[in-house]
């Protein structure tokens, strides 16, 4: 089944700029009530192709401090969308921000595993250049090969991305 068009795009040092409003504007809001808010997903790899949508995770002491900053999220646009599948996880949308560039923000614990996965990753990527390099360029690959279908471009990339956590966990 076709979704959404898959665009993925050369590294742009923009988007440093883009989660730095995004974080700012979460700051405002929420900075008594989280740990710390991390640019995570492949926007936050110099170097590394991505589609151009900024990942955010917003960081929590502990699950407790969630309904304060689910409130906190809800009074600037956001909405809660559960954990979509994935424990550690909350995931939130927004309707419009035409002021920020398009991104996911999740919510996570400061000891989620999926948290932990995020920060690993990403560290992993920015300092090994090979599989920053092979990364990228399976993802372009992939959206060339399924432009409109996200899970076949998910599934083409996942033996990569498998192959890297293997080296990062062992």
């Amino acid at each position: 089944m076709a979704n959404k068009r898959v665009v993925v795009v050369s590294y742009e040092e923009r988007w440093k700029e883009e989660f730095e409003k995004i974080k700012e504007y979460l700051n405002n809001t929420l900075k008594d009530c989280i740990v710390g808010i991390e640019h995570v997903g492949s926007t936050s790899v110099e170097g590394l192709a991505a589609k151009p949508v900024i990942d955010l995770d917003v960081i929590i002491e502990d699950r407790g401090k969630f309904e304060t900053v689910k409130q906190g999220l809800e009074s600037l646009g956001y909405s809660h969308e559960g954990d979509k599948g994935i424990p550690g996880r909350e995931a939130f949308r927004y309707k419009e921000m035409p002021e920020f560039m398009a991104h996911h923000l999740y919510v996570c614990a400061e000891d989620s595993e999926e948290l932990k996965r995020h920060l690993i990753f990403r560290d992993h990527l920015r300092s090994h250049k090979e599989d920053r390099e092979r990364y990228s360029a399976i993802k372009m690959e992939g959206a060339k090969r399924f432009p409109t279908d996200r899970e076949q471009y998910m599934a083409y990339k996942s033996t990569v991305i498998e192959e890297i956590y293997k080296k990062i966990l062992r």
